[in-house]
C-alpha cells in the first residue's frame, strides 16, 4: 500500500491525515519541518483550531513530536515538528 499505509489504517481523523501529509511533504530528510500553524491552515484551507487539533491527534498517536522554537529576543517562533 505504500509509505502512508499505517497512517491510512489508523483511527486518525481526516484532518490529522491531511496535516501529516502536508508536514511530510515539507519535511527534510530527517523528518523535520517548521511551518507556522497559520501557513498550514491557509494552504490546507482549514481553520487554525482544526490544525491545532490535528497536531494534537498526531502527537497522541505517536506520528510526530513538536518542540517550541524561540527567537533571540525571547519571543516564540513556529514549532519544529519531528515526523516519525
Amino acid at each position: 500500500m505504500g509509505y502512508f499505509a499505517s497512517l491510512y489504517a489508523s483511527e486518525l481523523p481526516h484532518r490529522a491525515v491531511a496535516v501529516y501529509m502536508y508536514l511530510r511533504d515539507r519535511a527534510d530528510r530527517d523528518g523535520k519541518c517548521y511551518p507556522a500553524i497559520g501557513t498550514i491552515a491557509a494552504e490546507l484551507k482549514l481553520s487554525r483550531s482544526t490544525v491545532k487539533r490535528a497536531i494534537a491527534d498526531l502527537e497522541k498517536s505517536g506520528y510526530l513530536r513538536k518542540e517550541q522554537r524561540w527567537r533571540e529576543n525571547g519571543g516564540k517562533s513556529s514549532c519544529m515538528y519531528f515526523l516519525k
